[in-house]
């Protein structure tokens, strides 16, 4: 048992670093240090995530909507800055929420209950690699399956999803909106990260970094632009989910549509609108 404590430690002792790095640096100490540990790690969570949406957010609406204005959307196709005020403030309402799930996450494996491994030299470079493939269809399955679910089941459309699909116009959409969902909602397409770390063995840091990037990933693809890349899940895919509701639920790749049946093509729907 003294091994297994020493070796969770190294999780705790990575936690409170990133505490250390992030919170040192935007809050004077006597704010943050006293507080235990889980809530350091949810203010951590909480200032990195929304710094992160606020950032991702502005640089690309500066690179569409400003430096390449009429290059990827005409202006009519622009959201208006009303719009985007509110996806911002739907976004920071649930921002404490949302951030709660990796909070819980980093208890669960310092508490030694999931998969996680401390060190990327515990394993074969082939092994690391194969386990963050592993995690990753896991993750897909997962967040289709729960988007799926929330679309079908009525309730859960009506009092939790439909809080997004408020924006169901290419000129609705914006990245901002990536985050603008029931804090519930968010939440639950976000457990599928969670319920992986129990099913194969991922790298602490790099199961971190792939939830963070989560709202990277959701700026880019309600952004209403299709990047056209063959079985990647982009924004001209989540469009479509956007303006039909029944197509298009997967998160990064095409593929859990095309096996399910809900997928509809961009190059179809053009093909489709110019025929009408």
């Amino acid at each position: 048992m003294a091994v297994d404590a020493a070796y969770l430690m190294q999780f705790v002792d990575e936690t409170s670093f990133y505490n250390r790095i992030v919170l040192s640096h935007l809050l004077p100490s006597n704010l943050w240090d006293p507080l235990p540990h889980f809530l350091q790690t949810w203010l951590r969570n909480y200032l990195a995530g929304t710094l992160l949406y606020f950032i991702s957010g502005f640089l690309w609406c500066f690179y569409i909507y400003y430096l390449k204005l009429n290059v990827y959307l005409p202006r009519d196709a622009i959201p208006t800055r009303k719009a985007m005020l509110l996806q911002i403030s739907v976004a920071m309402k649930a921002m404490p929420w949302y951030t709660l799930l990796p909070t819980v996450s980093e208890h669960m494996i310092e508490s030694g209950w999931t998969k996680c491994y401390s060190r990327i030299g515990e394993v074969s470079w082939f092994l690391y690699f194969l386990s963050i493939a592993v995690y990753l269809v896991l993750v897909e399955f997962g967040i289709y399956w729960m988007h799926r679910e929330l679309h079908d089941i009525k309730p859960l459309y009506k009092y939790l999803h439909a809080t997004h699909h408020i924006y169901n116009k290419q000129n609705t959409l914006s990245p901002f909106a990536g985050l603008a969902f029931h804090p519930l909602d968010g939440i639950l397409q976000a457990v599928p990260h969670v319920v992986a770390l129990f099913i194969v063995p991922i790298h602490f840091t790099t199961h971190l970094g792939l939830l963070f990037m989560e709202a990277i990933w959701t700026a880019n693809i309600h952004d209403c632009i299709h990047g056209n890349i063959w079985a990647v899940m982009g924004a001209g895919y989540h469009t479509i989910h956007h303006t039909t509701y029944k197509h298009n639920y997967g998160h990064y790749t095409i593929w859990m549509d095309w096996m399910f049946g809900s997928l509809r093509d961009p190059l179809l729907q053009e093909d489709d609108n110019k025929a009408e």
